[in-house]
């Protein structure tokens, strides 16, 4: 599939196609030139406060439509967009706006107590934050765009790029910044590679499963929009709801995290059964392993081939692999992207043999990032023009790619390594089994103790003993839990990983 470059970008399709759907959620609607519109007003708005090329806005806010507008807004100008997760506290939100240098912040009005509390922090006037959902406090977002004309703002560009300043998650220490250099002239075109990988074009319909201030669900959603697609975006997962959107919009593509498939999974069959998937083309999935049995069974239920795991980090992509090749090496992440290479290498920088375990550094067209003031932390990343996110994996004699597990999340078990991804694996084959966590836990006799803690399937019970004899089929006992910790629901973030710093930190208290 060829697209060309002259015929992207919201201000073609608002005159090429004025009333077809950009985005959809719920039953409201933009049309293209609806949408051009206001993210015309919004740009000429913040240029009147100043804001222009290589500047940084942030943006606190839940799923909606003001979200592609700014994004596309910053764009348009030049500046960046700093995302920033609507579950953060004042102190947070204070370090991000400070770090990025941003010049204001549009955030959503249920959140203003604890963009408050970073304003504060920071010393920033209320005027600095424009209100999304209710014109109390601050400046109303909808009264600013009132104000402005609906024309291109003066001495933009193109728009429709992912010019994003990411905020690294971490166990440790604050987040870093990820900044790519991103001409605003041609930084649409970047996105181009990503569309013409998976065949994204006009005619997709996209549905946004997961939050916006993630790279995958915005990145994809602002991918369709620059080929002219339908984005339909829901406010917040729910499996049964993701499955009657498919059906009524006739979505051809939609990216998923594991989660978001356990909980399909535990639908009604009926429920998975009753709704029409047949126009899904692609459902694509990364963000965190995917426990083998989970995969294979939400390959039944999808229509067939649309599965296609991909393995990257917020810094980029690496591998993918369809679901056919996945039913032959289950387990695996894939084959590099085209223009990619993967290396395994141990703690000397030594490339490891095939099917040994090692750091996994990729080669790519896209390592044009590097981590904000982090000189340290660039080090350690980067290795003879090789990046590493921290994951541990090896190569099959085919090439493929297969994740261990985090090094940060390595537990080290009386001098024996065990990759808590394996262990979870097996004891999500277990059928009372909804969801688990196996992290490490301090132990005087081995220094670190596996503890997994489970989430059991509604209306079930299960011992600790049960599960680790579970496990103990398939394991070698020193990877078997020790303990087994049971709650209702594990605690994760928006977009399905598990949060095990706050596992780690609450069973490892008064040690």
């Amino acid at each position: 599939m060829t697209l060309n470059p002259q015929q992207l970008g919201l201000a073609h399709h608002a005159r090429t196609s004025p009333g077809k759907p950009a985005l959809w959620m719920g039953d409201r609607t933009l049309t293209y030139l609806e949408f051009n519109a206001r993210v015309n007003r919004l740009a000429r708005a913040l240029q009147r406060v100043g804001v222009g090329k290589g500047d940084a806005v942030g943006a606190a806010l839940h799923n909606g439509f003001e979200w592609f507008e700014l994004l596309n807004a910053a764009a348009k100008l030049g500046a960046q967009l700093v995302p920033i997760g609507y579950r953060l506290k004042g102190p947070e939100i204070a370090y991000m706006l400070a770090d990025s240098r941003a010049r204001l912040l549009v955030g959503a009005f249920d959140l203003y107590d604890e963009i408050a509390r970073a304003f504060d922090e920071i010393g920033w006037p209320d005027e600095r934050q424009w209100v999304v959902g209710a014109d109390t406090r601050g400046r109303s977002y909808e009264a600013l765009l009132a104000a402005e004309s609906d024309a291109e703002p003066d001495g933009g560009f193109v728009g429709g790029g992912y010019n994003v300043l990411i905020y690294t998650s971490g166990t440790t220490g604050r987040p870093k910044g990820i900044e790519r250099p991103v001409d605003p002239a041609t930084g649409h075109l970047m996105l181009l590679g990503i569309a013409q990988l998976w065949g994204f074009d006009a005619d997709s319909v996209h549905l946004v499963t997961g939050p916006l201030y993630h790279t995958a669900p915005s990145s994809y959603g602002q991918v369709h929009l620059l080929v002219g697609a339908t984005v339909v975006v829901m406010p917040r997962f729910d499996a049964a709801e993701a499955l009657r959107l498919i059906a009524r919009h006739r979505a051809t593509d939609t990216f998923m995290v594991p989660t978001h498939f356990s909980r399909i999974l535990q639908l009604d069959e009926r429920e998975r059964r009753c709704h029409d998937l047949s126009s899904l083309k692609q459902v694509l999935h990364s963000a965190a392993p995917c426990p083998v049995p989970v995969k294979k069974h939400i390959i039944e239920v999808f229509p067939p081939g649309v599965i296609t795991e991909f393995y990257g980090a917020s810094e980029s992509g690496f591998t993918k692999i369809t679901a056919e090749e996945w039913l032959r090496k289950p387990g695996s992440v894939g084959k590099p992207w085209p223009g990619h290479e993967i290396r395994i290498l141990d703690e000397q920088g030594q490339q490891c043999a095939t099917g040994e375990i090692g750091l996994i550094y990729v080669k790519s067209p896209r390592l044009d990032f590097r981590y904000r003031d982090a000189a340290e932390k660039n080090r350690a990343a980067f290795r003879d023009g090789f990046f590493s996110a921290g994951d541990l994996g090896y190569l099959d004699g085919d090439g493929y790619l297969y994740i261990a597990d985090r090094r940060t999340d390595l537990i080290i078990c009386g001098g024996a390594n065990v990759y808590p991804a394996e262990v979870e694996s097996v004891l999500m084959a277990h059928p009372k089994v909804a969801d688990v966590a196996v992290i490490g836990v301090p132990d005087d006799d081995l220094g670190k103790a596996v503890l997994a803690v489970i989430e059991l399937r509604s209306g079930e019970r299960a011992t600790a003993d049960e599960l680790i004899a579970f496990a103990r089929r398939d394991l070698a006992h020193y990877k078997c839990p020790r303990r087994v910790e049971f709650v209702a629901q594990l605690p994760r973030e928006p977009h399905g990983k598990v949060r095990k710093h706050e596992l780690i930190e609450h069973y490892s208290a008064g040690r």
